[in-house]
């Protein structure tokens, strides 16, 4: 039972206006470089509930006046694009009229109404309308119904999701760390700056017809359809989207447990990965099969080097970005520097270590977002109640 909890507008307990700013181009040098931040959809959008330091762009006096100026403490909510994403600003800004500002009144904990909001973009979603761009408008916002508990309860459930909050930041953080360790250890053991421990041989060139061979084969409508991505590797195609993929699959292409499989129009932007599936990809994959003196777990790292996907890109043909390509019998002439077979295996399993410990990192953060949504979703509708000063409310 929700003792004392009252049922408010959003605009009874806070202010709540748009940002303003209509001027264009948005680098018009008489309004912007100067000191006053000027925030974005996509500071919101990607700021993970909070904006510390970080700002696209900086506005001047002039542009100030054809602004509007918030303090820091101020809650953001986009309307436009990513709608309903919510950020606390730490810094006192200005901001596009494609975001809300909502400066909570007195009696209301800043932090339990920017955990509410967030519990809220599902129904801002679905009310927007679809104009040229989807969006929603004040109307939709200001008249927000809200559950509201004692303030001293307020604090008590932001306090708690606050910890989460610390969880999740400490473990991203670890995340990037370990991110840039492992740039580090690529850019050192995949060019031989670095020696693996017992490796002292010479590193030969190779061209990379020498190291792999096409695998083209057709005919197997029966496999599975796999998906080639640059983040996730290889995976099935039902975990990465919806098949849009042709009914007539007798083209598509095999490829195999320690196969290279690359994107023919997107290598130059670096998307390859190993497979450990088998399965069947579209034909507008190029598929490589490494030969015996050569380790595919240390090909597929050498392939995200950014000194060989430029390699790839100097390689791809095509008049624009969008028609560029890579073929295998472009591919095949790119030449690379690689130690012998032995010392490969044994970078790659160094990667590989790194690789172990971000997927490890990566479900613990996972793992803390679906626990701070579940107490979201209990705490703030009032389904679970907290302690006051040792009392359950």
């Amino acid at each position: 039972m929700k003792k004392n909890w009252q049922t408010v507008e959003l605009q009874d307990i806070a202010e709540v206006g748009r940002g303003k700013f209509s001027v264009r181009p948005r680098n018009d040098p008489k309004y912007f470089g100067g000191d006053i931040p000027f925030l974005q959809t996509g500071d919101v959008a990607g700021a993970s509930g909070s904006i510390i330091s970080t700002y696209s762009q900086t506005l001047n006096e002039e542009g100030l006046k054809v602004s509007k100026f918030f303090p820091a403490g101020t809650l953001l909510i986009t309307i436009a694009a990513n709608i309903g994403d919510v950020a606390e600003v730490g810094f006192g800004f200005a901001c596009t009229d494609s975001l809300v500002a909502v400066q909570p009144k007195e009696g209301v904990d800043k932090n339990w109404l920017k955990f509410f909001l967030q519990t809220q973009k599902s129904y801002f979603e679905s009310r927007a309308t679809q104009n040229a761009q989807a969006n929603i408008n004040l109307q939709t916002i200001r008249p927000l119904l809200i559950e509201l508990p004692p303030k001293n309860e307020q604090t008590a459930i932001a306090s708690l999701l606050s910890t989460w909050d610390l969880f999740i930041e400490k473990t991203e953080r670890l995340i990037a760390a370990k991110e840039k360790q492992k740039k580090s250890f690529m850019q050192s053991l995949l060019t031989g700056k670095q020696r693996v421990k017992g490796f002292q041989k010479s590193w030969s060139e190779f061209n990379l017809s020498e190291l792999f061979k096409e695998r083209s084969e057709r005919g197997n409508e029966v496999l599975p359809l796999i998906s080639i991505t640059r983040e996730n590797g290889i995976i099935p195609r039902n975990e990465d989207r919806k098949d849009t993929s042709n009914e007539d699959k007798s083209k598509y292409l095999r490829i195999c447990p320690g196969d290279i499989g690359y994107n023919t129009m997107r290598m130059w932007q670096g998307v390859s990965a190993l497979s450990s599936l088998e399965g069947i990809v579209s034909p507008a994959y190029t598929i490589c099969t490494p030969k015996k003196s050569v380790d595919g777990e240390f090909m597929a790292y050498l392939f995200k080097l950014p000194r060989i996907i430029n390699l790839f890109y100097r390689h791809s043909q095509g008049l624009t970005s969008d028609t560029w390509n890579l073929k295998y019998h472009h591919f095949q002439e790119i030449k690379v520097t690689i130690p012998k077979i032995e010392e490969q295996k044994a970078i790659a399993r160094t990667l590989k270590v790194c690789d172990e410990e971000l997927d490890l990192l990566k479900k613990q953060a996972d793992a803390y977002r679906r626990q701070k949504r579940g107490l979201m979703q209990r705490l703030l509708t009032g389904e679970w109640r907290v302690k006051v000063n040792g009392v359950t409310q």
